[in-house]
């Protein structure tokens, strides 16, 4: 088998390219429009797009729809990114895609092309309907191209990707509702100007809007997720909203058991509970800090570009014993962090992370989170020790 040339894809940027979906749409006409073989729901938003894809590819399971999902970031492996019928695409599939790209497409950006390979890789498999999470925004986003659009679900909007999409919430709420379609339902969650907002863009684009306070009986949940944490009730009711909208009423079972890793997660390791959380923006953490009363030990990297102390905020009353790395080369320097807020920097997350297991007291809690680099990163970790310890 040939290994994917990973590094290649991972090196191709958009080196200060416009945004939108005109360099996908001519990536994928030159694959054959692969992307008008099949229908698809967009989740667009800036937290819980990952879940409630993982709920709606659950629940369309259930249903017997052939389903593909479409995400990011990953978490371990890049084939995690593009899902069939509940299965990650194999390497092979990768590397054959990348070969093709090398020579036809060595200019496109690497989300472009994730997006051009999920799009053939469904339409070769027979994919009905597949779950589409948006990378940035919504009208200025690749997958803006999609054809087929059966519904377009908005989670939430937050101060996020301020660069890009705008500086206020409700010019970033106006380019994420720019997602909507004439015709098509557009289902949202969210609350305050940025609903006021996509309430507007929807009157003028045409696209009927379903939200909890105009259907409450579509938003409505028997029993609460599996997933932890009182922002996943939300989404979950934002999942089951656009079953029941599509017609897959009778997935909303198998879509409430789904499960999502890196989203309070919880592993027990070395008699500790250790929770993994990509929460990387504020929105995130403060969702995540109103799930959690405390921790007695918090590891915490972030990505430089985000707004670290506002990210940071919500989490410092959970524990006073913090440590910090940098999970990759773009990481906000552990040592900074230290002086501004105590605690302790590891530049290596691998020690960072075995060091904050060794500072929680046997039977107590460690919280991981800041990135989804991090989480991705603890999880491989602990994976790989719960199954040497299995194998021993």
């Amino acid at each position: 088998m040939t290994s994917p040339d990973y590094d290649w894809l991972y090196t191709r940027t958009r080196s200060g390219r416009a945004r939108g979906p005109q360099a996908a749409r001519t990536l994928l006409d030159a694959l054959g429009a692969p992307d008008r073989r099949f229908g698809s729901v967009r989740v667009v938003g800036t937290n819980g797009k990952g879940s409630t894809c993982a709920m709606l590819e659950a629940g369309l399971l259930a249903c017997g729809v052939r389903v593909g999902r479409f995400t990011s970031p990953h978490l371990q492996h890049y084939e995690e990114r593009v899902r069939i019928n509940g299965y990650n695409l194999k390497p092979e599939r990768t590397a054959a895609f990348i070969e093709w790209a090398r020579v036809h497409a060595p200019d496109a950006a690497f989300f472009d092309l994730t997006l051009a390979l999920a799009c053939q890789a469904f339409a070769e498999s027979g994919v009905e309907l597949a779950v589409m999470e948006a990378g940035v925004g919504g009208r200025s986003d690749a997958t803006q191209t999609l054809p087929d659009v059966r519904a377009v679900a908005l989670t939430n909007v937050d101060l996020d990707h301020t660069t890009v999409l705008g500086e206020t919430v409700a010019e970033i709420a106006a380019d994420k509702a720019g997602a909507a379609r004439s015709g098509v339902p557009l289902l949202t969650t969210a609350t305050g100007e940025a609903l006021q907002t996509i309430q507007k863009v929807a009157a003028e684009t045409g696209a009927p809007l379903l939200t909890f306070q105009s259907h409450p009986e579509l938003f409505a949940l028997p029993y609460p997720p599996a997933m932890q944490g009182k922002h996943q009730h939300i989404n979950a009711s934002l999942a089951a909203a656009t079953l029941r909208t599509l017609g897959y009423a009778s997935g909303l079972d198998a879509a409430l058991g789904a499960i999502h890793p890196g989203r309070l997660e919880r592993f027990e390791v070395q008699d500790r509970v250790v929770l993994v959380d990509g929460a990387h923006n504020p929105h995130a953490t403060r969702a995540l800090a109103a799930s959690l009363s405390r921790v007695d030990a918090m590891l915490f990297g972030n990505l430089a570009r985000k707004d670290t102390h506002a990210t940071l905020a919500p989490l410092l009353p959970l524990s006073s014993t913090r440590l910090f790395t940098a999970p990759g080369e773009l990481a906000t320097p552990p040592d900074e962090l230290v002086a501004r807020y105590g605690g302790l920097s590891y530049a290596d997350p691998y020690e960072a992370l075995a060091q904050a297991i060794r500072r929680t007291p046997p039977g107590g809690t460690l919280l991981v989170t800041g990135s989804l680099y991090l989480a991705g990163l603890a999880r491989t970790v602990i994976l790989d020790e719960m199954t040497g310890e299995a194998t021993a």
